[in-house]
């Protein structure tokens, strides 16, 4: 499985948040690293959607609360992430 990478979209930030734009990839890549480690560590026969659903949650208790509260992941990533996990790594 490739490591997975958070990347926000450019057009949705302001210029304060641009500013801090690589940093906060780098923390949400982080937390969705350790959310992945986490899940496929305990993972449980689950279905995709299980997964993909227990990575959000994983990945938003690795963040700041107000972070967490503002983090909108792409499904279709997170899904993606699942389903390697799923197909056993």
């Amino acid at each position: 499985m490739s490591e997975p990478h958070v990347s926000l979209d450019q057009a949705d930030l302001g210029p304060v948040p641009e500013k801090l734009r690589g940093p906060l990839e780098e923390q949400l890549s982080s937390a969705l690293r350790h959310a992945t480690e986490v899940v496929s560590g305990d993972y449980r026969d689950e279905s995709v959607d299980e997964v993909a659903a227990r990575l959000v949650e994983q990945t938003r208790a690795g963040l700041h609360p107000d972070i967490a509260e503002a983090f909108q992941p792409d499904l279709a990533r997170v899904r993606q992430v699942a389903e390697s996990i799923v197909r056993g790594r």
